[in-house]
């Protein structure tokens, strides 16, 4: 995609001013949002492509409407540079949520958002090879316990089927989407500010799935209100709290660090999903949400030591 960022030309942005510790505080938020998300798919009854197709529409009229004149003004000071990278993250999360939301039809809430949520790995290797971002052994070693964790509380999964395996490999594909979607945001909001950028994002996202969905024959209208109320629901947490809050994070820590923040997701769905749709992990919650946290911990002061926060 043409994309190079050096992480020397964010010395200058590395003291903790205000916006700067806002966003240590935002992005754990912001995780805690986007747990809710599965959970809310899951008392869904639309089609997966139509759910995906709502949220990032509602969220994106949302947008327009609490800042349209601001996005229209810095709509037009953008360069190709910074539009055509902003229309591959559009794409890149289309993608990822048509090939998340579907695994959800397949395979369980945990083991879903873990296999979305390896991308930490791929976010890494690609960051060192587009980013120019350097990726210590201990920094690679704390990305690796925190996926571990993660495979440990979606373990129970294994075995369970042919179905369930698809689930599990669409998911790997949406991570696969994902990463692509964090390198995107990482070098474009050096320059644009989050509201235009998520705004152009989400348009573009919104518009495909839409397209995607009426490709596959899923009807857009006639769904009863709880419908309408989940999709709006998807919309205002996972997507405006939950997303935003990740690209808000992008401006100031690196790519491959969000992407293991992300990996406390799985930790809270799973606690949600026990509590809201019986899905029982055991202990593999306990100990592969234990290795998950120590991972975000060891990867963040690594992080920190590199200078990098």
């Amino acid at each position: 995609m043409g994309i190079s960022f050096t992480s020397g030309s964010m010395s200058e942005n590395r003291s903790l001013s205000p916006s700067y510790v806002r966003a240590g505080v935002l992005l754990p938020l912001g995780v805690a949002a986007m747990s809710f998300a599965s959970i809310f798919i899951r008392f869904c009854d639309a089609p997966p492509l139509v759910i995906a197709a709502y949220r990032l529409t509602l969220a994106t009229l949302i947008l327009l409407f609490l800042g349209l004149p601001k996005t229209l003004r810095e709509s037009r000071r953008l360069s190709r540079r910074e539009i055509l990278p902003s229309l591959a993250a559009g794409l890149f999360l289309c993608f990822h949520f048509a090939f998340w939301i579907t695994s959800l039809q397949y395979t369980s809430v945990a083991s879903s958002v873990i296999f979305v949520t390896t991308n930490p790995i791929f976010v890494a290797i690609a960051s060192f090879f587009f980013l120019r971002e350097r990726i210590s052994p201990i920094l690679f070693l704390s990305i690796l316990v925190a996926v571990a964790g993660g495979i440990i509380i979606g373990w129970g999964d294994l075995g369970k089927g042919q179905g369930q395996l698809y689930g599990d490999f669409l998911s790997l594909l949406g991570a696969v989407m994902a990463t692509g979607y964090l390198l995107v945001g990482r070098s474009v909001r050096q320059k644009v500010s989050l509201s235009t950028y998520i705004t152009l994002v989400y348009g573009v996202a919104a518009f495909f799935l839409i397209l995607l969905a009426l490709l596959n024959g899923d009807p857009l209208f006639g769904y009863p209100p709880k419908e309408y109320i989940l999709f709006l629901l998807l919309a205002v947490g996972p997507q405006l709290i939950g997303h935003s809050s990740l690209n808000w994070a992008l401006k100031f820590f690196s790519a491959t660090l969000v992407a293991v923040f992300i990996l406390g997701e799985p930790v809270g769905a799973s606690i949600l999903a026990y509590f809201i749709l019986g899905e029982n992990p055991g202990l593999s919650l306990i100990w592969g949400g234990a290795l998950v946290l120590a991972g975000i911990y060891l990867s963040a002061r690594e992080e920190k030591k590199l200078g990098k926060i």
